[in-house]
């Protein structure tokens, strides 16, 4: 079993970070997978979301701690390492299908980082979270303080960041830093909450990701690309089948598992 691991399970894959011995804690070559776990999942036309977890009682512990000296020791070292953290934050961003982080336990750091990287955070009611580079001297990385502030907005972003304070569940969903607290069965509620997704439009859902994720970007104004997709979705295959089930009051069945192309930024 490798440190991160990559599970099909149709129509889900399962990205699982497996290390319970060390609550999952990160490591540079477990950031260094992450864009090749991307590309596998975009190649399945049968995945439709995709799952971010931790092995055992845990979502992740942060960063690896014991590797600070080596991915620290000089300027080179430090950048290398950044990019392999950016890299693979920006990898499960920019996957093409919704992803959702199942978080129990902790969630630090770096660990925190990875859950802000997903496009729904579903968390264990009695999980707590942190944002921890304040106690060790270290800075946040962009991808990561980007979709913090996105979600909480600045103050409440300073003040995670400034604090490190420990999070409760409860204000983390008062807040918008996670999108469910789950009192029991977690798994069971992100699976059937997973599996409703993979029932409706991957034209939509697809389309509507990157629609979000481009304005959130800073696309103020429709550009070609975003009337293009509007547009195509009206024309397609799925919203025809939708239009035909809603006339015959019958459940849709949309046959749709190819890409859609992402958005210019304007």
């Amino acid at each position: 079993m490798t440190d991160i691991s990559l599970r099909f399970e149709p129509p889900f894959a399962r990205i699982v970070l497996n290390r319970p011995e060390r609550r999952n804690a990160i490591t540079r070559a477990m950031w260094r997978a992450l864009p090749a776990i991307r590309a596998a999942i975009e190649a399945r036309e049968d995945v439709l979301v995709a799952l971010v977890e931790g092995e055992g009682a845990h979502f992740s512990a942060g960063a690896d701690i014991s590797e600070f000296d080596e991915v620290y020791r000089d300027a080179a070292a430090t950048r290398d390492y950044g990019d392999a953290v950016q890299d693979g934050l920006r990898a499960l961003m920019d996957l093409d299908r919704p992803t959702i982080a199942v978080m129990r336990g902790v969630a630090v750091g770096g660990g925190l980082g990875l859950a802000l990287a997903c496009d729904l955070r579903f968390c264990a009611a009695d999980a707590h979270l942190a944002i921890t580079p304040a106690r060790l001297g270290l800075v946040y990385g962009h991808a990561e303080t980007r979709r913090l502030v996105e979600l909480v907005g600045p103050s409440r972003a300073k003040d995670l960041l400034f604090t490190g304070r420990r999070i409760e569940t409860e204000e983390a969903l008062a807040i918008g830093l996670i999108d469910r607290r789950i009192e029991t069965a977690l798994e069971e509620t992100v699976l059937g909450y997973a599996r409703g997704l993979a029932e409706l439009s991957q034209v939509s859902i697809r389309g509507g990701k990157r629609a979000v994720d481009a304005i959130a970007a800073g696309m103020s104004q429709e550009t070609p690309g975003f009337r293009a997709l509007a547009e195509a979705a009206a024309l397609g295959p799925d919203f025809a089948e939708g239009r035909a089930a809603f006339a015959a009051k019958r459940a849709a069945k949309f046959a749709f598992r190819g890409p859609t192309a992402p958005l210019a930024h304007g």
